[in-house]
């Protein structure tokens, strides 16, 4: 595509395709594909656009840790505020939590951060954790329990997304098994704030 042919985008949307490109990279081919050559080839751009605008290939894939976390984060507020107005049933959770770290590609991509180096490859995960913790919990004894399930459920999610499928076939265990337990803890622990 000739530069003049180009259409020419505000920085946001620039850095919002991006973003969209290196999801998609990420989905399609693993971590180690979200470059910055490869997701400026995708959206037709240049390296040094994408340098400009992340710094690095590490601070685009920051970048893409913040924007999955917090979009993820967002569904389940709302699956949260639901599941307190009906019948208490964490089942939405744990899904949505499962399925950002697995399909989502999280649990894959901040794995991938953390071996090349990247120390603070959590930082956006963890940082909407906590504002998610801030944001459903009602007084301070439901934010330290809250805390603790959602370390659980975390911990649980993204081991799951790493090793589930090996470990459950080790294991003679159907794959969704661990997502059963999750669910499961999540109901009983509801239970028992009552």
């Amino acid at each position: 595509m000739a530069s003049s042919a180009r259409k020419r985008l505000s920085p946001e949307e620039s850095r919002d395709a991006a973003l969209e490109a290196a999801r998609a990279l990420l989905l399609e081919s693993g971590p180690q594909a979200v470059t910055l050559k490869a997701v400026a080839a995708r959206i037709g751009r240049t390296h040094a656009n994408l340098l400009h605008h992340f710094g690095s290939a590490a601070g685009l894939q920051k970048a893409l840790a913040a924007s999955i976390a917090d979009s993820v984060s967002a569904k389940i507020v709302a699956a949260v505020v639901r599941a307190r107005g009906d019948d208490h049933d964490p089942r939405e959770v744990v899904d949505l939590t499962f399925d950002a770290f697995g399909r989502g590609g999280a649990g894959a991509l901040a794995s991938w951060m953390i071996l090349n180096g990247n120390e603070d490859a959590l930082d956006p995960i963890l940082e909407a954790i906590h504002r998610l913790v801030d944001e459903i919990s009602t007084d301070a004894m439901d934010a330290q329990l809250l805390r603790e399930e959602t370390l659980q459920l975390t911990l649980m999610a993204l081991g799951d997304a790493l090793l589930g499928g090996p470990m459950a076939r080790a294991l003679d265990l159907p794959r969704e098994r661990a997502r059963e337990i999750a669910i499961a803890q999540l109901r009983h622990s509801v239970a028992h704030q009552g």
